[in-house]
């Protein structure tokens, strides 16, 4: 059975959790703690605690498929209404705060919930402090501008250039480092991608062990650019900017829904710069039937996980590894040659 890992944070993380217990039940999440907007920011400011958001939804995300777990799964995702002061408060963001200050260790209350929750996984903080997100953005005036904040970044009208972290060398949650070193598969997106994916490749300790694992490494692209931080941005921008954060990083596999790339040769000359020798493109029918709000279908982003994994572990051979790129959306999940692409299950 595989390990796998995957890091981010959000709806994005939600998406690829919810895949990968597809697949196997050794499923660790690595969480980004610099949320500072809604309930996670009132809670991270008012006690000085990890921000419990996104690592509530990954929680969610990973519950038993069994009554008692789904009922939990719904109790903490569960928002108070009304104008008092639990209004807008998830039950589960509480629950965190609550835990971490009796626990007084984040990772030990994450592993109470997942309890609760008959949790089939982890899930990890990429750091036990609370971080904050900087940027430096085009389009606000004559020279840019530098704005701090999850909630700034991710929402500016301007062009965001690069990230940061303060503080800017942060310690990374150690069981988060030994969960990437003993992974066999490594997940980067989907996600907000300057708020929610690039921050992992910015803790200097976490960086490295991505950069340095054996493990097979995956970025799954976004399905549509987001209003504010990447307003505009192409499939291919999305890889370079990541590019950009992590230039060291190589990756196995680029996983993009075949109907959001318009341009793919485009995306392979992008992705060639960044692909291990061996690594590939992958684009296929990955987003959910739901055009109103562009979101990954589970099912569909397991099938072509599974499909991406059994490609390269056939890739043994002495040209294995020689840098080749493959488009997955001839006709319905097969590649050239006729060969299908739905395979026995490689992660077992």
């Amino acid at each position: 059975m595989r390990a796998a890992v995957a890091l981010g944070g959000g709806h994005g993380l939600h998406a690829t959790l919810s895949a990968l217990r597809r697949l196997t039940d050794d499923v660790t999440a690595v969480v980004t703690v610099a949320d500072d907007g809604g309930s996670s920011g009132r809670l991270r400011r008012e006690l000085g605690l990890l921000p419990p958001g996104d690592l509530r939804m990954a929680l969610a995300a990973l519950a038993s498929d069994d009554d008692s777990g789904r009922r939990w799964s719904e109790l903490v995702q569960h928002r108070f209404g009304g104008t008092g002061a639990l209004a807008g408060h998830a039950v589960g963001n509480l629950l965190l705060a609550g835990l971490m200050e009796v626990l007084g260790d984040p990772v030990a209350a994450l592993d109470e919930v997942a309890a609760l929750l008959g949790l089939r996984g982890r899930v990890l903080p990429m750091s036990r402090d609370p971080l904050d997100i900087e940027a430096e953005v085009t389009g606000l005036g004559s020279n840019g501008a530098l704005i701090r904040g999850q909630v700034a970044v991710a929402s500016t009208p301007g062009r965001v250039q690069r990230v940061w972290l303060r503080p800017e060398r942060p310690r990374a949650c150690s069981e988060a480092l030994d969960a990437v070193k003993a992974a066999d598969v490594l997940l980067l997106g989907p996600g907000s991608w300057f708020t929610s994916v690039i921050p992992h490749v910015l803790v200097p300790e976490l960086r490295e062990a991505l950069i340095t694992s054996p493990a097979r490494r995956i970025v799954v692209l976004n399905l549509a650019p987001e209003p504010g931080e990447t307003a505009g941005f192409s499939p291919e921008q999305h890889l370079a900017v990541l590019s950009q954060h992590a230039p060291e990083l190589r990756v196995d596999a680029v996983i993009a829904d075949v109907a959001a790339v318009p341009v793919p040769e485009r995306l392979h000359r992008t992705a060639a710069a960044m692909l291990a020798p061996g690594g590939r493109v992958h684009l296929a029918p990955v987003a959910a039937a739901d055009p109103a709000v562009p979101r990954h279908d589970p099912a569909a982003l397991a099938d072509a996980l599974g499909v991406v994994l059994a490609e390269l572990d056939t890739h043994t051979g002495p040209d294995a590894r020689a840098g080749s790129v493959h488009t997955g959306a001839e006709p319905h999940g097969s590649v050239p040659g006729g060969q299908e692409t739905r395979r026995s299950n490689p992660w077992r």
